[in-house]
Parts: structure tokens; C-alpha cells; sequence
């Protein structure tokens, strides 16, 4: 061959097209965004049976090419050849879901009708006959007049067959008939493919319940569904207060450790001070709560590869209704609860653009994983001698919160922002399958790495300042409480103090809101920072005990049950973290909605705050 072909992947979302598509290429892929837009692309090489190396193009899950989303737009685009940065495909690979061939072959007949050669997969033929339903792939390929290739992609069950219809020197040109688009021309299209799979497509004649309808039975019920719902996600967090102790310990004594050697290799001064309370207690703070992170993922992991994820969305997609945004809204919301960054970036699969504004404008409210450290640290605080179960039961009632929030604000925006025509959505329900172990442990490798990596860049570079705004200027006096009020942090705290003094915070308090402003979670760094250079409690307690220690000027305790839900209050709604705000400039292109989202978000924390601490004193002394 000439030069180097490339080929297109295209279909329905939930496919197997990626599982395609990591079968064709390996390791050999990489991953960056179209130019212009924020639309992901991948690519990748692979060779042939005959040896000869291929280019594969990735495109965005599609159900038609009219274009109502970014995602079908830049798949369009890349077919018809009109984009400068990516070449017209020499032949598409277009993979239909074999259980349902009528509504995925709405696409591949589009797509026939741009002219492109074209090699149809009918993937998860397993799942097919599991539901009663034979395809008979020759049949097609001698209708459409196009290689049809009948395949189970996760189990590489007929990649020979695919490689030998890409390894052809040419593709003959489809049978199918266009149409043309006007009124009526969808039902047209449907009448077309009915046609098309007369006597192709064998059914049993007895409807046959398949493992998946039995369980959904049951985990889709409207009673019973919520409740194991509901039940899961108890359980979760009660794993992750009772379990997750044991590996925390460690850390923490192991930076505990790691300080200690440093104090006695070194002389006193900044320099060792800059070691161990800016660069070991920062990171280190933040660092202990790795196991929590990790298991709450493996969770996530979990149900996502069963299938049951799917479910889930499905069940919230009445909620979402109830708000005014379309079942699609959820998907993003729900990345949201890992990091609102990827959720924020998956709405660039809503067709309605309305509908995508709305879902970036109330994402960050769901309480992400950098949350995490600080609502445990609070937690303690709280309930210091509280058991396992009461903890999760707080934790729980925060995410419950957090989801009230989003549909408040949602059903706010859905009422006050211009309405535009609605749209039909579509929710996939893959078969439950048996978990993949290796996805889950690369999942969790991934999400652990990149809070290591930010622990120890973002955090690590965080914390360095926040150590010498704590430390510089220095007073003349000894005292380490009267130093950090003389610091540059100290006198920020003080200033900001009686604005914040009516939500139970004291200057300490402010310091930290104010640095967590990057980074939610570096209010816990920070604490962390600001405690372990006081000398109020004996050498050897962890920076959680020397805040349960820490006092007012009456004498009682500064981190009350109070302060405690007011904080935690403010975390659950507060806009803090400047990644996500560049994230909603770019995808918005437009720093008003961005900067609006930081004002409606911190505005209504501090409210929320101020009346769960003035409120609560009613019932709290």
C-alpha cells in the first residue's frame, strides 16, 4: 500500500467501541483535545495481518450525524473532511450493538451515505444471543454490499475477521440508497432499515428473562431499587470510616517518623522549620488520607464496571426531570462527585446547550473527592469519640446535602435562563458483566496517582508558602501564638476576622478558607501548617489533636459542633478550586458565567454558614 491508512471508529455511545478500539492499537495511542473546541481526541497505530501499520481515529460516540452536540459535531466534521487538523478518513469502521440493530444502524446508514467506505462490526453477539437474537452478518454484507463483521470485542472474538476486511486493498462502494433529509425522512430512515434486516435478523419466539432483566428487577425498582441504592452508599461510607484506620496510622506515623529524623539531624532554624512544618506536615497532612480516596474510588470502580453505575443514572433520571434537565445531565454530575474538572467536560455530550450550561453552572456543587480530607478532619473533630457508624452517617447527610444543592440551583437556572427546544434522550444499560479486577486496579492507580502527584506539586509548592506567610515577618517575641498572629497570614486572618466571625470561625479559621480558595483541599495542609508549629500540646499529637486542643478566649473549644457544621457547611457549597474555574471559562468561552459561578457559589456558602451557626445555637449550647 502507498502510504499509511486511516481508519475511523464511529458509533452509539456504550458500543464497545473503545474496547475496539484498545484491541486495535494497544499502547500505542495517545489522547489530546481537537483544536478549537474541548472535544477529546484519540489516536493510535496499529498493523495489519500483513504487517502493514494503520492510523485509528477514535471519534466521539455518536447516535446521528445532525450534529446537536460538540461531540457528534467534531464527528461530522472528521468524516466529511472538513476539519484542517484531521485528514478524511480512507474507510470508516462503524460498530453496531448487535442486540439492538434497528436503532445503531440509524448511524451506519448515515454514514453510508457520505460516500465513505465503510466496514460494519456487529459487536456483543454474545449479549445478542443471550437476549434470543441471531444476526446473519452474510446476509447483511450482501444487502449493504460492505463487509459486516460479527464480533465480541472484549473478548477478541473476531478481530482475525475485522483485520482481514481492513487489510483489503479496496472497499467496495455500499448498496444503500440515500435519503433525503426533509420532513418525515427519520421514519423513513427506520422504515429502510426494517427492510433491510427482514429475514436477517432471527428472533426467539419465546422471550427469554437474561440475568440482566432479572437483576434489574430488582435494582431498577421504583421502591426497592432506592433502598439498596440508598443501602450502598451507607455501607461505602461506613467501609471507609471503619476500614480505611489502619492505613492512615501508618502514614501518619511514617511522616511523624520522617519529622522526627529531621529534627534531630538538624540544628534549629527556618530551614529545618521550612522541612518539617512547611514541606512534611503539609503534605503529609493531606497525604494520610490516600486510603480513604483510594477505597471511596474502588467503590466507584466497582459499580461502574458491573453495569450498575448505569442503573443508577438511569433511577436519577426522573429526579432530573424534575428539575427541567434531560437524564444526560447526570452523567456529568456524577463524574462531578470524583472531580468536577472530567464532569464538568463530559457535557460536551448534551445536546441542548441550555441544558449543558445549567449542569457546568451546579457541578461544582457536588462534594469531589478533594472534599474528602476536610470533611474527615471536621468529622473527627466533631465527633471525637463518635463511633463508625455515626460518622458515616454525617458524611453521608454531607453528599445528601451536596445533592439537594444541585437540584436547587438547577431547578433556579432551569426557571431564569432561556428556554430552547427539548430533546430526546437516550440512556444505554449495558449487561451486568462479572467485574474487571485489572480496570478497577488501574482505575484506582490512576486516581491515587494524580493525588500524589498534586500532593506533591500543588500542595508541596502550596504549603511552602503558606509555611513562610505563617513564619515572615517574625515577631520579637517567643511566643509561637503571638508569632503567628504578628505573621503575613496571621494579620490576613485578623483582617478578614469580623467577616467571618459570625459563622463561628476564628482568624486561624480564615487563614485557612482563604488558602483553600486554590485547592479545597489545602485548608487541611494549611491547618496543618498553623498547628504543628505551636507548642499547645505535648510533642508526638497529630495536628487533629492539637486543633481539639486549640481554645477561645473563654475557654471553650474552638472547633465546637458549631463551628464544625458551619465549616462543613461552607465546604459542601463553596466554590474553591482554580482549575475548575479555568475549566468553566473554557468551556463556557466566557469568563462572565466563570466568574459568576465563583460569586453565587461563595455567596450562598457563606449564607448557608452563617445560618447553620446561628440557627444551631438554638439547640446547641
Amino acid at each position: 500500500m502507498a502510504s499509511e491508512r486511516l481508519f475511523a471508529l464511529v458509533g452509539n455511545p456504550n458500543t464497545g467501541k473503545t474496547t475496539l478500539f484498545n484491541g486495535l492499537t494497544g499502547l500505542r495511542q495517545k489522547v489530546a483535545n481537537y483544536p478549537g473546541v474541548t472535544v477529546e481526541k484519540k489516536e493510535g497505530e496499529g498493523r495489519d495481518r500483513y504487517g502493514h501499520s494503520f492510523r485509528v481515529i477514535d471519534l466521539p460516540g455518536a447516535y446521528s450525524l445532525k450534529a446537536n452536540s460538540p461531540d457528534e459535531q467534531v464527528t461530522r466534521d472528521v468524516l466529511l473532511g472538513q476539519r484542517a487538523d484531521t485528514p478524511r478518513p480512507d474507510c470508516v469502521i462503524c460498530v453496531v450493538d448487535a442486540s439492538n440493530p434497528e436503532r445503531h444502524l440509524f448511524l451506519a446508514t448515515q454514514v453510508m451515505e457520505l460516500g465513505l467506505p465503510i466496514i460494519i462490526v456487529l459487536n456483543k453477539i454474545d449479549e445478542a444471543a443471550a437476549h434470543g437474537i441471531a444476526v446473519a452478518a452474510g446476509k447483511l454484507e450482501e444487502r449493504l454490499g460492505v463487509p459486516v463483521v460479527p464480533m465480541q470485542a472484549d473478548e477478541r472474538v473476531g478481530m482475525e475477521q475485522l483485520q482481514v476486511a481492513m487489510s483489503r486493498e479496496e472497499w467496495p462502494v455500499s448498496k444503500w440508497e440515500d435519503i433525503d433529509e426533509g420532513e418525515g425522512a427519520v421514519k423513513q430512515r427506520y422504515r429502510k432499515i426494517n427492510e433491510l434486516l427482514e429475514g436477517a435478523v432471527a428472533r426467539s419466539q419465546t422471550e427469554r428473562l437474561t440475568p440482566t432483566d432479572r437483576w434489574d428487577q430488582v435494582l431498577v425498582h421504583p421502591v426497592w431499587g432506592w433502598v439498596i441504592l440508598l443501602s450502598i452508599l451507607a455501607g461505602l461510607f461506613y467501609t471507609i470510616f471503619s476500614v480505611s484506620g489502619y492505613p492512615m496510622d501508618w502514614i501518619d506515623g511514617a511522616f511523624g517518623w520522617l519529622g522526627q529524623q529531621v529534627k534531630s539531624s538538624m540544628a534549629e532554624g527556618d530551614l529545618r522549620g521550612l522541612i518539617t512544618e512547611g514541606i512534611i506536615g503539609g503534605v503529609g497532612g493531606v497525604a494520610i488520607f490516600l486510603p480513604q480516596i483510594l477505597m471511596l474510588f474502588f467503590f466507584i470502580g466497582l459499580m461502574e464496571n458491573t453495569g450498575y453505575l448505569a442503573r443508577v443514572s438511569f433511577m436519577m433520571d426522573r429526579l432530573m426531570s424534575g428539575v427541567g434537565l434531560s437524564g444526560k445531565a447526570f452523567i456529568p454530575v456524577l463524574s462531578s462527585y470524583a472531580c468536577a474538572i472530567p464532569g464538568i467536560m463530559a457535557t460536551r455530550t448534551m445536546e441542548s446547550a441550555r441544558d449543558r450550561l445549567i449542569t457546568i453552572l451546579v457541578a461544582p456543587i457536588t462534594s469531589c473527592s478533594a472534599r474528602l480530607p476536610v470533611y474527615l478532619m471536621l468529622i473527627a473533630l466533631m465527633l471525637p469519640h463518635g463511633t463508625s457508624t455515626q460518622k458515616a452517617l454525617v458524611m453521608w447527610g454531607l453528599y445528601v446535602l451536596s445533592i439537594l444543592g444541585v437540584y436547587f440551583f438547577a431547578w433556579i437556572f432551569n426557571r431564569t435562563l432561556k428556554k430552547t427546544e427539548s430533546m430526546l434522550t437516550v440512556l444505554e444499560l449495558p449487561t451486568y458483566q462479572r467485574p474487571s479486577w485489572r480496570e478497577i486496579g488501574l482505575q484506582i492507580y490512576d486516581r491515587g496517582k494524580i493525588f500524589i502527584r498534586n500532593a506533591g506539586t500543588v500542595i508541596l509548592g502550596l504549603s511552602i508558602v503558606l509555611w513562610a506567610l505563617t513564619t515572615y515577618p517574625k515577631a520579637e517575641s517567643e511566643n509561637e501564638g503571638e508569632a503567628l498572629a504578628y505573621s503575613a497570614a496571621g494579620r490576613m486572618g485578623k483582617a478578614i476576622e469580623p467577616l467571618i466571625e459570625p459563622l463561628g470561625y476564628d482568624w486561624k479559621m480564615g487563614v485557612g478558607l482563604v488558602a483553600s480558595f486554590a485547592a479545597r483541599e489545602v485548608f487541611v495542609s494549611t491547618m496543618s501548617i498553623i498547628y504543628i508549629g505551636e507548642d499547645v500540646t505535648e510533642e508526638g499529637d497529630t495536628v487533629r489533636d492539637k486543633m481539639a486542643a486549640e481554645t477561645r478566649e473563654d475557654g471553650k473549644p474552638a472547633y465546637n459542633i458549631r463551628t464544625c457544621l458551619s465549616l462543613l457547611v461552607f465546604y459542601v457549597f463553596a466554590m474553591q478550586c482554580l482549575s475548575t474555574v479555568a475549566v468553566t471559562r473554557r468551556e463556557t468561552n466566557s469568563w462572565r458565567w466563570a466568574i459568576f459561578q465563583v460569586v453565587y457559589l461563595t455567596g450562598f456558602a457563606y449564607l448557608a454558614a452563617f445560618a447553620t451557626y446561628q440557627i444551631s445555637g438554638f439547640f446547641i449550647s
